[in-house]
């Protein structure tokens, strides 16, 4: 079942915590998501992260951008095994638009399989 919503009050409070010197960098909707998903259902959300970052060739902030030449086999491999917890990373943020073909090609093989 997916939820809809739409609101304005929650999503004011995190725009605040952005500073003035990083408007240009600041993203809150990263973090907000999470909030009105737990309000809606908390039963149904978990407390452990679905997405693995890589900040290792960090530009401006901005985590690494996966390009057409690492989509491949190992690299989802790699993203499965990337942490210390009990749980996987199901993917990756984050990959160039021209990605999406070639994970859809591998698509089949690992990522749905999984």
């Amino acid at each position: 079942m997916a939820t809809l919503f739409r609101e304005c009050c929650l999503w004011q409070k995190f725009s605040e915590q952005c500073l003035p010197e990083s408007q240009d960098s600041c993203y809150p909707e990263e973090q907000y998501l999470r909030t009105p998903l737990d309000v809606a259902d908390p039963a149904g959300c978990t407390w452990y992260t679905l997405t693995r970052i890589d900040y290792t060739d960090s530009v401006d902030g901005d985590p690494q951008t996966y390009g057409v030449p690492e989509v491949s086999l190992l690299l989802t491999a790699e993203l499965h095994q990337s942490n210390n917890s009990t749980y996987e990373h199901m993917f990756a943020r984050k990959f160039a638009p021209d990605c999406l073909g070639p994970l859809m090609v591998i698509a089949d093989t690992v990522i749905f399989k999984d």
